[in-house]
């Protein structure tokens, strides 16, 4: 990201393989550049002038009732009152309230949602606790309006609730509910709860061990004033330890409970201090039993050993290595390969990879990875195999397998037929022109729960036309967070959605400045990609903003060395501003850095320090291996991300490829690669012995 802000988006690029449901080989239809839609675009008429100087009325207060009433038909009209009304919500009586939900109970759903969970908060601040239970909905899920509606149900009738065994029930499931502190509209009903006798000594302890497992010593301070003496002082003293793991544990008794906590302990001072959680950890497991449970110990060895290799610090290997088997997780797999690689250290990496689960090592860059140091190691024939095997994907491995092997480019696009009636009849459903119109004004939370709203009605078939139908009005990124993954379903055929899930927008100023400031047209597309999906009034935390998020520091500082006229900030929002000064910012780093776009990406999202630091520790290793090293897992994945979406965009523009392996290197005049839809084949070989079904594991887009 220009600035060296954080990425907005971290999807991992998808695996090929999940698109056809089997194995596969090169060698089917080749891919030219994708067809034209098949059906017009749906264009839905954007907010004019008059609507939005309203909605900026009323975010000022400034709105009157007259221009309120004369945007009463509009599709906005909900909104635009929800607008107005919110900002006197400690003071707008309940009548009024109650009326707006009921009128948009029905005709808006999602307004009226967002209303009454705002509203219900004003109310409960108030202590209107009539009107706030005639507006509650017991959707609600939000445990801060849970508590208040306790409170409701204890004001309503404070004897009744002392004998309700209803809301003592509701008030316990609130107190177990985790280990982490709660709202502060839950301290009454919990009060109420202790009052009744019904807060006991053991549902005391059992939220502290929920307190224990999430490290929230305050938590436990504070259910530990409600103690008797002696448990009190047991659970202060294991307070006091979960914040410094250096007090005395003399007095602990030997139970799970006290193993957890020091077992939490420690494994939290690993993160900042692996020497000495390290150093602790017998003198505290013999003191306490701990070696009787892998467990407790495993917790500490582990953050140990990842704290340890997460700087590659020389006692890696060694923390690594000791680490049970049973404490191992994806991640430290990852870091035992990552280390081994770091050492050049071949059959190491090859090793810790043969020692990842079958999902996990057949992933395709640990399969390009068993590829590789199978070859380093000798074995060329296995890792022709591996190379064939991660061919098969469409990501960054792939694409490097497919180099190796020259063989073309897996890429099987599909493009479903839209009739123009039904995608007219998305076009027109009340909620999604809400939603268009409300991302229009940049109003993206409550374009979101419109959005939302259509969805949950909506078929798989018409989740992907009204995809279709964002895309056709600028709203791109619903190509990457309402395909494949939703709702916690996976719906692998539709990676292969290509001009959904990359969309491409601004092709004149890409190609422009691609050309003025002598780079990979592809490359800036695929920027953009990453850090907006093509959204030019995306802003980031770190105030990073348009297309390719540049801070408005670096922005200046391009345009001057430019000689280019500066309209502050504000101007990145604009897009060909935005193109031209983070393009310009590009080829500045590659002149800096030595013109390797590899290394050049990964400054980009993680600075010059980061960047400086990488390049002097590994300076003669090969890309593929330097990436994958990086420390930082964000620049790590964003690195590998940008180029695969180099690749695609390539394909976008031209219809075929520069191979990725000199992409990476700023070689820009080698040949080209076609595209090709795979066949079926054979089942794969796994990427290791011994031999299994081979089994993919999909990571996120």
């Amino acid at each position: 990201m220009l600035g060296y802000s954080p990425a907005m988006h971290k999807r991992t690029p998808p695996l090929l393989a999940a698109l056809l449901a089997c194995a596969c080989v090169i060698g089917g239809a080749a891919a030219q550049l994708p067809p034209p839609d098949r059906t017009a675009p749906a264009r839905i008429a954007p907010p004019d002038a008059v609507l939005r100087a309203a909605f900026e009325s009323a975010a000022r207060g400034t709105l009157d009732a007259a221009t309120l009433a004369s945007h009463a038909s509009h599709p906005l009209a909900g909104w635009l009152e929800y607008a107005t009304l919110r900002r006197d919500f400690t003071t707008l009586p309940a009548e009024r309230g109650s009326t707006f939900i009921a009128k948009y109970r029905a005709r808006d759903p999602a307004v009226a949602a967002a209303f009454r969970s705002e509203w219900l908060a004003a109310l409960a601040k108030r202590g209107e606790w009539h009107a706030f239970l005639s507006a509650w909905d017991d959707s609600i899920a939000d445990t801060g309006l849970r508590c208040a509606r306790l409170q409701a149900r204890m004001a309503r009738n404070t004897q009744a609730a002392s004998h309700d065994a209803a809301w003592l029930d509701d008030a316990a499931v609130i107190w177990r509910s985790n280990g982490k502190s709660l709202p502060d509209s839950c301290d009454a009903p919990f009060a109420q709860l202790d009052a009744q006798g019904k807060l006991t000594t053991t549902l005391r302890w059992e939220r502290i061990d929920q307190a224990i497992a999430q490290t929230q010593p305050g938590v436990i301070r504070a259910i530990a004033r409600g103690f008797g003496a002696a448990d009190a002082t047991l659970a202060n003293s294991y307070a006091d330890y979960l914040d410094t793991a250096t007090g005395s544990i003399d007095g602990w008794p030997k139970t799970v409970r006290s193993r957890q906590v020091a077992s939490r302990a420690l494994a939290k001072l690993a993160k900042t201090a692996p020497d000495r959680a390290e150093a602790l950890l017998p003198g505290v497991a013999a003191s306490l039993g701990m070696n009787e449970d892998e467990r407790d110990r495993g917790r500490v060895l582990y953050q140990v050993a990842l704290w340890s290799v997460a700087s590659y610090l020389p006692e890696s290997a060694r923390r690594l290595a000791a680490v049970p088997l049973s404490a191992y997780d994806a991640p430290l797999h990852e870091w035992q390969a990552r280390e081994a690689m770091a050492r050049s250290d071949w059959p190491a990496a090859l090793a810790a990879i043969r020692r990842m689960p079958d999902a996990q090592r057949n992933d395709s860059r640990w399969t390009w990875f068993a590829a590789r140091t199978s070859e380093l190691t000798g074995d060329v024939a296995g890792a022709q195999v591996l190379y064939r095997q991660a061919a098969r994907n469409a990501d960054f491995h792939g694409f490097l397998a497919a180099d190796k092997l020259d063989q073309p480019y897996a890429l099987c696009p599909w493009q479903p037929l839209v009739t123009p009636a039904a995608k007219q009849a998305i076009a027109r459903d009340p909620a999604i022109v809400r939603a268009l119109q409300l991302f229009a004004l940049d109003r993206k939370g409550w374009a979101q729960r419109e959005w939302d709203e259509a969805l949950s009605r909506y078929s798989d078939e018409q989740r992907r036309i009204a995809v279709e139908v964002a895309r056709d009005n600028g709203w791109f990124d619903r190509g990457v967070f309402a395909l494949v993954n939703v709702g916690g379903k996976r719906f692998p055929e539709e990676t292969r959605l290509y001009r959904l899930r990359f969309p491409l927008h601004h092709q004149a100023s890409i190609r422009r400045e691609a050309a003025r400031n002598d780079l990979d047209p592809a490359w800036i597309a695929a920027e953009i990609r990453a850090e907006s999906v093509f959204d030019p009034n995306a802003r980031s935390s770190a105030d990073a903003r348009g297309l390719m998020q540049v801070l408005p520091g670096t922005g200046a500082e391009v345009a001057r060395k430019l000689g280019l006229p500066w309209g502050g900030g504000q101007s990145l929002y604009d897009a060909d501003t935005n193109i031209t000064l983070g393009s310009a910012y590009l080829r500045q780093l590659m002149d800096r850095y030595g013109g390797k776009p590899y290394q050049v990406i990964a400054g980009y999202n993680a600075g010059p320090a980061p960047l400086g630091r990488w390049m002097s520790q590994r300076p003669a290793m090969d890309a593929d291996f330097w990436i994958e090293t990086i420390s930082y897992k964000e620049t790590r994945e964003y690195v590998a991300r940008v180029l695969g979406f180099s690749t695609v965009y390539d394909w976008r523009l031209s219809g075929n490829a520069l191979r990725l392996s000199e992409r990476m290197l700023g070689r820009r005049d080698g040949p080209r690669k076609q595209f090709a839809c795979p066949v079926p084949a054979p089942a794969a070989t796994p990427a290791a012995p011994p031999a299994r079904p081979a089994t993919k594991q999909h990571r996120r887009r």
